[in-house]
């Protein structure tokens, strides 16, 4: 898989100094290191664990209070925003959290590079920038050849978990991973998933639903 279309684009946001702290002091006690062969997880994590990958975490608050409430998982957060990394490192680190790991990468590459096959027991996308114009549509992170590459990663019986605030991204996700002969959605009927009680509920989100925003969640595993 060969993307030159990027699914973000990095603008230069005002970072605080509580994240520029995060970046110049702890990141370099988190970050994984781009090497030219896949990472082994075991070594990173110093510790034999099932790896949860959350790809594009935002400011990091779903990613710290599940690795907080799941504290036999590693977690492995990717993010192209260094404002959220530093927002993240600097709660891991006030915390002393040891079981998440985190990587300033684009998403596609680490995981055509980095991670090896099925050694993942899940990869969680929450609300993913949707693109709402046609025209953009092709910039879009959920595609069949990116879904491809996830399946390829992940173990049998792991998972794939999407949530959506766009409900024209989310018909677009459900038939996405519908079509990928590898998945089977955890929803007997083929629809949408209720709301796990893994996936933490965001300010944002708890915004929307005063607002009457929906939010769709998907959930498939591998076959």
């Amino acid at each position: 898989m060969h993307r030159k279309i990027k699914s973000y684009v990095l603008r230069a946001g005002r970072i605080s100094n509580r994240q520029q702290q995060g970046l110049e002091l702890w990141l370099k006690d988190y970050e994984l290191p781009m090497k030219d062969c896949p990472w082994n997880l075991a070594d990173e994590f110093q510790r034999s664990a099932d790896t949860v990958v959350e790809i594009g975490f935002g400011m990091g608050t779903s990613l710290f209070t599940m690795a907080q409430n799941n504290p036999d998982l590693n977690y492995l957060g990717i993010e192209v925003h260094r404002a959220g990394v530093g927002s993240l490192v600097a709660d891991l680190h006030d915390h002393q959290l040891e079981n998440v790991r985190v990587v300033a990468h684009d998403a596609v590459e680490v995981f055509q590079n980095h991670l090896e096959d099925n050694s993942l027991a899940g990869v969680q996308i929450f609300f993913p920038d949707p693109w709402h114009k046609k025209r953009h549509h092709k910039r879009r992170l959920i595609q069949p050849e990116f879904i491809q590459l996830l399946v390829s990663k992940i173990r049998q019986g792991g998972f794939i978990h999407c949530a959506t605030d766009w409900q024209e991204y989310a018909e677009h996700i459900l038939e996405v991973l519908s079509g990928e002969p590898a998945l089977v959605n955890s929803q007997p009927d083929g629809g949408y998933s209720p709301k796990p009680d893994s996936r933490p509920l965001t300010k944002f989100e708890q915004r929307g639903e005063r607002l009457g925003h929906g939010v769709w969640d998907l959930l498939f595993v591998k076959k």
